[in-house]
């Protein structure tokens, strides 16, 4: 497919729900993808995010790559202390995650920007807070100052669009609710029904990288 038909398809399922293409931001997964990859198959389109699950991979990228990157996978609390590299943390999933990032924020002087992560599946496999669980935990992250929420995100089980796409809809729901701009969702194989339901962010590696 190819980083030019993404964004192609993400303008025109914009079209389709009547929304600004600008409203909605390209994360070019990068997993697994070398430098030199990345550089050929992304950044020579444009200055994208680049999005990585793991901390480790990430940095070792950093070194070869001027861009701006997104942490989207899990974050182990014994690697907090790397946050502050990352622009946008889009998987903050517990509240003792939090309080390990406001204490990392606290000593760096940083406010560091998160999404939380919704588990709106309720897949015990997969990490995030219940949506029961929203109005505590966002009243606890208010308390932190080095902490900067901006929005929420979720990986919806794999699935039909009549299973996946009222998940997409109930998290922007969910986002409108509690006043929060930012809503991260939507991978390779359902980007558009992400867009279609207010996606902000769409995380897209695999299709990227098919010629």
């Amino acid at each position: 497919m190819g980083l030019p038909e993404v964004l192609e398809r993400i303008e025109r399922a914009c079209r389709r729900a009547g929304r600004d293409p600008r409203g909605v931001r390209l994360v070019a997964v990068t997993k697994g993808r070398s430098p030199e990859e990345i550089a050929e198959k992304v950044l020579r389109h444009g200055a994208f995010p680049l999005g990585e699950s793991r901390v480790q991979e990430a940095l070792k990228k950093m070194e070869a790559l001027q861009a701006e990157w997104h942490l989207i996978g899990p974050l182990q609390r014994n690697k907090a202390k790397f946050a502050p590299r990352f622009a946008l943390l889009h998987s903050l999933d517990s509240l003792r995650l939090a309080e390990a990032l406001e204490g990392v924020g606290a000593k760096a002087g940083v406010r560091l920007r998160v999404l939380v992560e919704v588990n709106l599946g309720r897949e015990p496999q997969k990490h995030g807070f219940l949506e029961e669980e929203l109005p505590e935990a966002l009243a606890r992250l208010k308390e932190m100052p080095h902490l900067e929420v901006l929005g929420l995100m979720t990986v919806p089980p794999i699935g039909p669009e009549g299973l996946v796409r009222p998940l997409f809809r109930r998290l922007s729901e969910l986002a409108d609710r509690y006043g929060l701009p930012e809503r991260s969702m939507g991978m390779s194989e359902d980007f558009e029904w992400a867009v279609e339901e207010g996606a902000t962010y769409v995380r897209v590696g695999r299709a990227l990288f098919v010629d």
